[in-house]
């Protein structure tokens, strides 16, 4: 996805020099960013530190509303049938729009209630062993082998993409483990330095801190490139080519919002997105930067649907 950074940070950052977006007849009062999740997480800190950024592009401010609830789908509904008018948006995550759709039976919204404004970041999930476990890739796959559906994982739910993401590991690597669900990633944290869970399988904001207090080791990440803050940790891609699982935040806008606004969104969020001290958070976080042209939002969205499709649709849930 570099290909779309370099070319759209251009873009934010020549329309950021010109003055007040607001000139063009929008925004015409504050835009809000409805996030998904409770306050503190990777999510609200990104968005908040976008929405400041955003704010002096746009002219006017830009605040961020927490609406958590129902894997992401109080957020996304509330988003979904706002006026589209460009002052409301969604900062929507991988399970909002690649998770929900194909398994939440009657869901409240569809894709084509939203239109893209800006894919923000994509992040892959991170394998972390204790230090009494296997030390690489090659010796967990043998001892999966030996105790086959005996090594413990963590997950927060079974229809979370952290827990689909291992799916897809562990059927790439032809290797079955037994998950353990907890409610959120604290919990699973605290079984695991307690020595009661074999795997954490986390996204880079709790992974990193893990593996740089020295609490666990970090096996690989589920991306198909390696993470620039830990360049000397494999990917599982480098023992099972092609396997990429990723995970991501981006903007999104209620369908039909004219497309002036959906383009001052787009440079004003792709403009934050080149901000440093924003790339900076998102990259030791293991977040790969992006800031896409609505067109490429869109085609990353369908291919994320179709990506995710063939394991979702195996669950044991109810499906569309």
């Amino acid at each position: 996805m570099s290909h779309i950074t370099r070319r759209t940070l251009g873009l934010g950052t020549a329309l950021l020099a010109t003055p007040a977006l607001a000139q063009g007849g929008f925004p015409q009062r504050n835009v809000t960013i409805i996030v998904p999740f409770a306050p503190g997480g990777s999510t609200d800190v990104l968005t908040r530190l976008m929405a400041e950024r955003m704010t002096q592009t746009l002219g006017r401010p830009v605040q961020v509303e927490n609406r958590p609830g129902g894997n992401t789908i109080v957020g996304a509904e509330a988003a979904a049938r706002a006026a589209p008018d460009g002052h409301t948006l969604l900062m929507a995550a991988g399970t909002t729009l690649t998770v929900n759709p194909i398994i939440q039976r009657n869901l409240s919204y569809r894709i084509e209630d939203f239109a893209p404004v800006t894919l923000c970041s994509t992040f892959p999930f991170a394998i972390i062993a204790r230090h009494d476990g296997p030390r690489d890739i090659p010796a967990l796959v043998a001892a999966a082998r030996a105790r086959p559906g005996r090594i413990t994982y963590g997950t927060n739910g079974p229809t979370t993409l952290t827990n689909v993401a291992m799916l897809m590991v562990l059927e790439r690597l032809g290797v079955t483990m037994q998950d353990v669900t907890y409610r959120g990633d604290a919990a699973q944290l605290n079984d695991f330095l307690a020595g009661n869970l074999d795997l954490l399988v986390v996204a880079g904001s709790t992974a990193l801190p893990v593996f740089r207090n020295n609490q666990g080791r970090l096996l690989g990440w589920t991306s198909a490139q390696r993470v620039p803050s830990t360049p000397d940790v494999p990917t599982i891609a480098e023992f099972a080519p092609g396997l990429e699982a990723l995970s991501w935040f981006g903007l999104l806008a209620p369908a039909r919002t004219p497309p002036a606004a959906i383009e001052a969104l787009n440079a004003a969020a792709v403009a934050a997105l080149a901000d440093e001290r924003i790339r900076d958070r998102l990259t030791n976080d293991a977040q790969f930067v992006q800031g896409s042209t609505p067109a490429e939002f869109g085609r990353f969205l369908a291919a994320q649907l179709e990506a995710w499709r063939p394991v979702l649709s195996r669950m044991e849930v109810p499906l569309n």
